[in-house]
């Protein structure tokens, strides 16, 4: 039987819920699947440095802390206060990090930046947002900067599939990114763009 899907982005609401219930929901720091997705993620975008990273929906700053090695400036935002705070307390005071609590893409930051990860989260938008998702990464992303995609690719009751989100996206960015990694894991998908 499938699955009813969401016909709205998911809200901090829903979000602040499950940092509420769960200290680590979705198992993020003690799952091997989390720990093999994570290094595969890190495996992709560690040949080069980046100046101004961006990582949406940081949860409780897991992947942050791999990324922050890669980047001069690395800003971790998330829609949840609670999973802000928990990403705070892990990671501590380090040079270059910065949070902000943001319901991305309704919510974004200003500047440039040549990397954003977008993990676990394009499927929690409706097509709304992700065209608006696209449209930022459109104005945002500077010349060969790269952008991270990986997301489970299982049955779920969000608003979109990992295909779906991608597709959406990958129209609203108007190919002007190409693809440089596109790879199918046992439950997800990681697919890597450049501006070109």
């Amino acid at each position: 039987m499938a699955t009813m899907r969401r016909t709205s982005s998911l809200g901090q609401d829903y979000f602040e819920g499950i940092f509420a219930r769960d200290d680590d929901p979705w198992e993020l720091a003690s799952s091997n699947y989390e720990r093999a997705k994570f290094e595969r993620s890190i495996a992709a975008i560690n040949d080069c440095r980046y100046a101004a990273g961006l990582e949406v929906g940081c949860a409780q700053g897991v992947l942050t802390q791999k990324l922050l090695p890669l980047c001069d400036r690395l800003l971790a935002i998330d829609i949840s206060a609670i999973a802000l705070k928990r990403a705070r307390l892990a990671l501590g005071p380090q040079p270059g990090l910065m949070f902000a609590q943001m319901a991305f893409p309704r919510q974004s930051p200003d500047g440039r930046f040549d990397l954003c990860v977008l993990s676990e989260v394009a499927y929690y938008w409706e097509r709304a947002d992700l065209m608006a998702a696209g449209r930022w990464l459109c104005e945002h992303m500077e010349e060969g900067a790269r952008v991270l995609l990986v997301h489970y690719t299982g049955d779920t009751d969000y608003p979109a599939t990992a295909d779906e989100a991608l597709g959406t996206l990958e129209h609203a960015t108007h190919e002007l990114f190409a693809s440089r990694l596109a790879e199918r894991h046992q439950q997800y998908r990681l697919d890597l763009w450049e501006r070109t």
